[in-house]
């Protein structure tokens, strides 16, 4: 018999791997998202209860039966009430099967990013439906207020509910669109998980879930190919994670990593997958992912090609003009060999008055990196300061106050 550590860990595990299929499942269901959330946690809560007794072989399959029955007794309960609520419309019968359909997250991720719903909103109620976080686990990933967030929350679910969102995928034609709203998300997700403030430079739990909900894209849509270069561009990512600190807990910059702890394995998973988006397309996922396979496919910093990672950073620019781009275009054409650093210098100047960046730190570090090689250290010990204070890392402000150096 499991005691109450194996418990908590098989339901933490069910929790990483089964929320977002298990509510999908019941969505399709009820056709109430709050219906659907409640009958869910209620059912991972009963796990908790239950499983002491004998963890089950499917606890994914477990927990949506479970989440049904509860749902199904909510209903009858409720029947008179419910007629008058406004409901999600479905593709098929609501009562049709009690077994998560492999469609039913990628359902319930297009409804979160419906285009009736603003980014923000899109972003809160995906961390919240597809990867189970609670409001004030959001308000800190957002760095926002946890009664603005809760209502975001709440406004968003009388939107979709009021209008009508349908609960199943686009048509193709508008399949592209929707798209890349999806993975955009997605990608925010995953940035908001190596955004965490305080002490704590990375939230596994959060990384974990958008990783997830890439490989559920790529395995519904194997033949799109921003959906292979978001993936890849994750593993990437993903494969460094071991290396981004040293053992005191302070920040390793790429440069310096030792490429011996990256994940192998997941490195050639992501060029696996960057090389398919390739041959298929070149959009901003695409494009990010061959960068970064560049980068991952080195055998050392010194050994970049960095002459082919400024053009890729050129062609993403053409597809996706923004200011970090810019940036970060700016920052690998300092690397290149014999790069003219005053001119990047002015690249980077012309970049302080984006409002997108005005509270981006990695502005003045690069800055500061650029003028403390040009030998102007004042400069660029000032740089340093205002890059501090833009970042509620402790781990980047270790970082940070070690480059500056000085008094």
């Amino acid at each position: 018999m499991p005691d109450a550590r194996d418990v908590a860990r098989a339901v933490e595990e069910a929790h990483r791997s089964h929320w977002a299929t298990v509510l999908a499942a019941t969505v399709r269901l009820t056709r109430d998202l709050d219906l659907a959330e409640d009958c869910t946690q209620d059912a991972f809560v009963r796990a908790l209860q239950t499983w002491a007794t004998g963890i089950p072989d499917s606890t994914g399959g477990w927990l949506a039966t479970v989440a049904r029955r509860l749902a199904l007794d909510r209903m009858r309960h409720e029947a008179t009430l419910r007629r008058k609520l406004p409901l999600l419309a479905v593709e098929a019968a609501p009562r049709a099967g009690p077994d998560p359909r492999p469609g039913d997250p990628l359902r319930l991720v297009f409804t979160c990013c419906h285009p009736a719903l603003g980014r923000d909103a899109q972003l809160a109620l995906t961390l919240r439906l597809m990867c189970g976080l609670t409001t004030a686990e959001i308000a800190r990933v957002l760095l926002a207020k946890e009664t603005a967030v809760a209502a975001r929350i709440t406004r968003a679910k009388q939107k979709i509910a009021g209008a009508g969102v349908p609960f199943r995928l686009p048509s193709d034609d508008a399949l592209p669109a929707r798209l890349d709203t999806v993975l955009t998300v997605v990608h925010l997700a995953y940035t908001a998980g190596h955004s965490a403030s305080g002490d704590r430079l990375v939230r596994e739990d959060l990384t974990a879930r958008a990783v997830g909900l890439a490989r559920l894209l790529v395995a519904q849509l194997p033949q799109e190919p921003e959906a292979l270069g978001l993936l890849a561009l994750l593993l990437f990512a993903e494969a460094r994670a071991r290396s981004r600190l040293d053992p005191g807990g302070n920040l390793v910059l790429l440069a310096d990593q030792d490429r011996s702890r990256w994940d192998s394995s997941l490195v050639h998973e992501g060029l696996a997958l960057a090389t398919r988006a390739l041959g298929a397309g070149d959009g901003r996922f695409t494009l990010q992912a061959a960068i970064a396979g560049l980068h991952m496919s080195s055998p050392a910093w010194e050994a970049t090609d960095w002459p082919q990672v400024v053009r890729m950073y050129d062609a993403l620019l053409l597809r996706w003009p923004s200011p970090v781009v810019a940036l970060n275009r700016a920052a690998a054409a300092s690397l290149v060999p014999g790069a003219d650093l005053e001119a990047v210098l002015r690249d980077l100047d012309a970049l302080e008055g984006e409002p997108t960046l005005a509270a981006y730190p990695y502005l003045p570090a690069t800055r500061a990196d650029v003028l403390s090689r040009l030998g102007r250290g004042t400069q660029a010990r000032q740089a340093y300061d205002d890059a501090l204070a833009l970042t509620d890392s402790e781990a980047e402000r270790r970082f940070l106050l070690s480059r500056r150096g000085g008094p």
